[in-house]
């Protein structure tokens, strides 16, 4: 479909595109929006606030210090590992303003896939927490990395609370294992040092990469997906389009400098990247920054101080939320939207959430390699439970069939995204870029989907093997081919199965090679080399698995017994 086929299909105060030439890169976004913006509060996290004319003197003073402390060069590759803190939104605009690119690492990493990462980037500085730094040490001579910033917990409260939640993270808690980093530099004399320089701005462009955002493959292998300064751009301008709708008076729904929006999603993966880190930041608004979601006592403490108006969130965290004994106290009277993404959202849940807050959960649909947002739901009872509602202004969809034609309105077929905010390719890897992207600027996306006559689009199925657990891609190949190294296993397959809490879990089934293997046994392998959301939740021990007569696994036939 042509983008004009959904001209008259949005909401009232949605425009139909969106003006891509008003920013060279995203630090002028930034930038202006620091000036626009500088008295309101940007972001806050464990009692602490930072305006935006704060986040504009600490990265300027983090960028500062890179240019004059490092031989680091426009374009040369920083990893950031750490978890939502204030240190996550300095390190990141404080790098992009140095002209680096940023490579978003997840902090819960096990150290295989640290090692991919870093090496695979060509990372050569790294922004981690210091509750890693035992596997920070662990990969470092594996990798290419010459600098190391190390952050603490408390390195944005008021000194004497800082020393104090710092000794407590190490010795009441326990968190940081005993390593050795001599040459690390602390991210607070990262500050004071920096402080000492004036920044010399970067000369970007739109075309130049701005973050290598890490996606698994079919192949196992993890692929960085080359966002550019354009494609972040786009992506920002177009759910600032999406955010004009008007409600029954004739008002935006969503208002520039005044939303208090609760940021629970990390911040290194690409949905809340793009609109916690980037697009609430160019509409002047006040993100609060969970740092452990996890904790859902400490959350709805939290979420009790605030008199918030947005909520991100995926289905595995409504879930816990509501089952907690005070979420009912929480004050919902401002609250004006939710929004879903990452993984399928379940019905149920959903109208759970409606019945206790009074407000409807919306749906998008992205992904990695489109920076991320397709498309959203309009907002409130616009809203279509079961869709992820309309592209965003500037997109282009189709659905084609398995020789490539495009189908018409209300058939199945795979979903194909065109538009500005499509990645520029995969790092390094030409064949795996031309297996997705077209001569025309066409994403092939592997999910399977029905446009309806309204426009609205819907998720019927997935066209490759992709498990997503809690928002997070899991590819079965990966957990295959690490799993295969085991000794006493001859052969594996992974599968997704549907979950209550986490949407799909993976179930790992084995054919062993030798008989003593136990299911503890694998338990112990997998946590060891996968970040919690990879390890196999359900392990069936097989004589055999069904085979095609080439000798490919047969997942699908895999699926359909469990």
């Amino acid at each position: 479909m042509q983008p004009d086929f959904w001209n008259d299909k949005r909401p009232a105060g949605v425009p139909n595109d969106v003006d891509m030439a008003g920013f060279r890169s995203v630090v002028e976004v930034f930038e202006r929006s620091c000036k626009t913006h500088a008295d309101r509060p940007a972001f806050s996290n464990m009692g602490v606030t930072l305006t935006y004319a704060d986040l504009d003197r600490y990265s300027s003073a983090f960028a500062a210090w890179l240019q004059n402390h490092t031989d680091l060069k426009p374009g040369d590759r920083i990893a950031v590992q750490m978890p939502n803190l204030l240190q996550y939104p300095i390190a990141v605009f404080g790098a992009l303003r140095a002209g680096l690119i940023v490579v978003n690492t997840n902090p819960l990493y096990t150290a295989r896939e640290m090692r991919h990462q870093f090496k695979d980037s060509g990372a050569r500085a790294l922004v981690y927490l210091n509750t890693f730094g035992k596997l920070v040490q662990e990969v470092l001579p594996d990798t290419g990395i010459e600098f190391l910033i190390e952050a603490q917990i408390g390195d944005m409260l008021p000194s004497l609370k800082g020393l104090l939640v710092n000794a407590a993270v190490k010795h009441v808690r326990k968190m940081v294992p005993a390593y050795s980093l001599p040459q690390a530099i602390p991210f607070k004399q990262i500050l004071r040092d920096g402080g000492r320089h004036s920044l010399k701005p970067a000369t970007l462009g739109l075309e130049d990469i701005a973050v290598l955002q890490y996606t698994g493959g079919t192949t196992g292998v993890a692929k960085g997906a080359m966002l550019t300064h354009g494609n972040l751009v786009a992506n920002m301008q177009q759910v600032r389009a999406n955010m004009q709708q008007l409600d029954e008076q004739g008002q935006p729904v969503i208002r520039e400098g005044q939303e208090i929006i609760i940021a629970p999603l990390p911040l290194y993966h690409i949905y809340a990247f793009t609109v916690n880190c980037m697009c609430m930041m160019v509409t002047g608004n006040h993100n609060v920054l969970i740092t452990n979601p996890r904790d859902i006592d400490g959350f709805v403490k939290e979420l009790q101080k605030w008199r918030f108006t947005g909520f991100l969130g995926l289905n595995t965290l409504f879930v816990a939320l509501m089952s907690h004994p005070d979420f009912k106290k929480i004050d919902f009277s401002a609250l004006k939207g939710t929004n879903s993404g990452g993984t399928a959202l379940v019905s149920a849940v959903a109208e759970r959430w409606k019945a206790v807050t009074g407000v409807t959960v919306t749906e998008g649909y992205g992904l990695t390699e489109t920076s991320p947002v397709v498309s959203a739901n309009p907002h409130g009872d616009k809203s279509r439970l079961g869709t992820v509602g309309l592209p965003l202004p500037g997109t282009a969809l189709k659905v084609i069939d398995d020789e490539g034609r495009e189908l018409p309105i209300g058939e199945r077929g795979e979903l194909c995204v065109k538009g500005p905010q499509v990645m520029k390719g995969y790092w390094q890897r030409e064949e795996a870029t031309t297996e997705v992207l077209d001569a025309e600027g066409w994403l092939k996306t592997g999910d399977i989907a029905v446009i309806d006559a309204d426009g609205f689009v819907r998720i019927v199925d997935r066209k490759k093997d992709l498990i997503i657990v809690s928002g997070f891609n899991v590819y079965p190949n990966e957990i295959e081919d690490v799993v295969m190294a085991h000794p006493k296993v001859a052969a594996c397959a992974a599968i997704g199965v549907p979950d209550e809490k986490s949407g799909e879990a993976v179930k790992l089934f084995i054919v062993r090679s030798d008989p003593s293997l136990t299911v503890e046994q694998v338990q112990a392998y997998c946590r060891e080399n996968f970040t919690g959301y990879k390890i196999p939740r359900h392990i069936a021990f097989r004589d055999a698995l069904p085979m095609s007569a080439v000798g490919k696994i047969l997942r699908r036939e895999l699926r359909d017994q469990a």
